[in-house]
């Protein structure tokens, strides 16, 4: 399998409303179109995970995120420049997405994903793509593809072939929560 063919089969599954196993720029992740509502029920149900906790979503430029967001805070766009790994950013006021993806306050958690796979991925899809992490809810995020359960794998519609052997220990992106106000919250280092 190459990589255009990973690329090809996860976008016909994206558009048929299914689930991805795919390698994101931090662990690996279940996906989904983020903007359709009955793929992202299905998310919830195969993490076994409760509905009230949100999803962060992954998009691959500030344009993109721009149409998932309804005012895009200075700080954030000043904290994915400086950043020099993957950072999460929840902003208040998501707008376009299914609608069990906010948070109770209506915030998002979205990450500008510069990764060769989910760049390409996105930017062929043309819409925003759910990215959690592929384990059962409370279990620990696989830190490569061998630390994924066979009941995850078995769940999904499409389990992308890039990067299975890689063996580097991955770690979920650092979460950081702007507020309306402008304050700024860690949430997840």
């Amino acid at each position: 399998m190459t990589f255009k063919e990973d690329i090809e089969n996860s976008l016909m599954v994206l558009h048929e409303g299914g689930v991805i196993l795919y390698p994101t720029d931090t662990v690996w992740g279940l996906g989904c179109d983020a903007t359709n509502n009955e793929a992202v029920k299905r998310i919830f149900r195969i993490k076994s995970r409760n509905d009230n906790k949100s999803l962060i979503v992954l998009v691959n430029s500030e344009a993109m995120l721009d149409r998932y967001v309804k005012k895009i805070p200075e700080i954030a766009l000043n904290l994915i420049e400086v950043s020099d790994k993957p950072i999460t950013i929840i902003y208040p006021d998501a707008k376009n997405l299914a609608s069990e993806i906010p948070a109770e306050d209506g915030s998002v958690g979205i990450r500008i994903c510069l990764d060769d796979f989910c760049d390409e991925l996105i930017r062929r899809f043309r819409k925003p793509i759910v990215s959690t992490s592929a384990n059962i809810s409370g279990e620990s995020s696989p830190t490569h593809f061998m630390k994924i359960s066979e009941k995850i794998i078995q769940a999904v519609d499409y389990t992308v072939e890039y990067k299975r052997d890689d063996r580097q220990k991955h770690h979920p992106s650092p979460v950081i929560k702007i507020e309306q106000n402008g304050v700024i919250k860690i949430i997840r280092k």
